[in-house]
């Protein structure tokens, strides 16, 4: 077994335990510490280690995560939020307003944004209206996850697959082939949490009270940074409909979203000093990493020698279910796209590992980032949510979703 693949299995040990001792590993020092080994060793040239980063996906991840940032730290997203559940008059339609508006709004925000600003909102509603805080967050989880399957932006897996994946119109394939059953499945979660929480579905009727933003000045710019987003991503929409030859890159979209908050914004430098600098180098590694271990062959060998078959629909879904469960599932669809390019999948089995990676998210705490963000957060507030809580719901809703994207996507 050749060196990069050695360190490529220690990453992905250090990434599922994440604890040696007292000590604490976090996944970007994990894979860091992998691409840094392989660089040193020699196994990947510096030039040939930049050329593998892919420049696309980490001026996408930068701008969205300034749009992100200014988002959060004025306090519009939280009013945003506010004002959308406030329509909500009992317990059952505040489940579905989070379900369908976080689940909504994750197809363009990345999700562990919404992670961090819905957490606190949802235990609020909780202790506002009686409702047991566990279902909250696990509506939240459910939606932040759930609802980010349906767009190339919804999340990092989703993004690597849109542009390595080699996708001529990324936002049209996903929506035309995954929304209706990312519809269905954010309905299956209702119903599932419906069953396992009925208790917490009282008749009492809900009242909100109104939330402004922090900074107004703030937001008014970030708020022109999201319609700024929106609107590049209906045009992009429109090019590939109408045939136009002008392509709009997905970095593009980003960069123009962060542009009113980097040009106009007093407090840019505070939002870059917050920025997500961590994820963005867990990128860049672990472009470094993957590169070079797909340079030794020996995933594609293992598989020529055992005759597998891990490229057909229900497959892959089953992989990006199950293998996200012990590596996390950005690098894992980094090291499997290739896998899948090189055998010459069909669109439908890339859509396949996009919703298999992501709704992993729902089956186990660790499956997903997010889902850690908000256990982490809500601990800290108070509210506990256990691994075998979110397992004793998370398993049955998991099992169902993958069933609806398998009938969709013809597994």
């Amino acid at each position: 077994m050749s060196f990069p693949v050695l360190v490529l299995l220690a990453v992905f040990a250090a990434i599922a335990f994440r604890r040696v001792g007292r000590l604490r590993i976090r996944i970007w020092q994990a894979m860091g510490a992998g691409a840094l080994a392989v660089l040193l060793s020699g196994h990947i040239s510096p030039a040939q280690a930049l050329r593998s980063i892919d420049p696309d996906v980490m001026l996408f991840l930068f701008g969205m995560f300034v749009v992100g940032e200014a988002l959060v730290a004025s306090g519009y997203l939280y009013t945003l939020a506010c004002h959308t559940l406030g329509r909500a008059r009992s317990a059952d339609s505040l489940v579905l307003a989070v379900l369908f508006g976080v689940g909504l709004a994750s197809a363009l925000l990345m999700n562990d944004t919404l992670a961090i600003v819905g957490t606190p909102l949802m235990l609020r509603l909780a202790g506002r209206h009686r409702i047991d805080g566990r279902v909250l967050l696990l509506t939240l989880s459910f939606a932040v996850t759930t609802g980010s399957v349906m767009s190339p932006i919804g999340n990092p897996q989703n993004l690597l697959i849109a542009i390595g994946g080699g996708m001529a119109s990324p936002f049209v394939t996903f929506l035309r082939h995954l929304f209706l059953p990312t519809v269905l499945s954010l309905l299956a979660a209702y119903a599932v949490l419906r069953v396992a929480y009925r208790r917490e579905f009282h008749g009492g009727v809900l009242e909100h009270a109104e939330a402004g933003p922090g900074d107004p000045a703030l937001a008014r710019l970030a708020r022109l940074a999201l319609v700024v987003v929106v609107l590049m991503v209906v045009a992009k929409v429109a090019l590939v409909w109408t045939g136009a030859p002008f392509e709009m890159r997905l970095s593009w979209i980003a960069l123009a979203g962060a542009l009113p908050v980097l040009l106009a914004s007093p407090r840019r430098g505070a939002i870059l000093r917050r920025l997500d600098w961590p994820t963005l180098l867990f990128f860049a590694a672990m472009f470094v990493l993957t590169a070079s271990v797909w340079q030794t062959g020996f995933f594609q060998d293992a598989l020529a020698r055992l005759g597998l078959d891990l490229t057909g629909t229900g497959a892959t879904l089953g992989v990006g279910v199950l293998l996200s469960q012990l590596v996390s599932n950005v690098p894992l669809v980094a090291l499997y796209l290739p896998l899948l390019q090189h055998a010459g999948v069909s669109e439908a089995g890339l859509l396949a590992l996009a919703a298999g990676s992501t709704l992993a998210g729902n089956l186990l705490i660790l499956g997903a980032a997010s889902n850690v963000i908000i256990v982490e957060a809500a601990d800290r507030r108070g509210t506990h949510v256990s691994f075998a809580e979110f397992a004793r719901v998370g398993i049955p809703l998991t099992l169902l979703q993958v069933a609806i994207f398998g009938v969709f996507l013809g597994a």
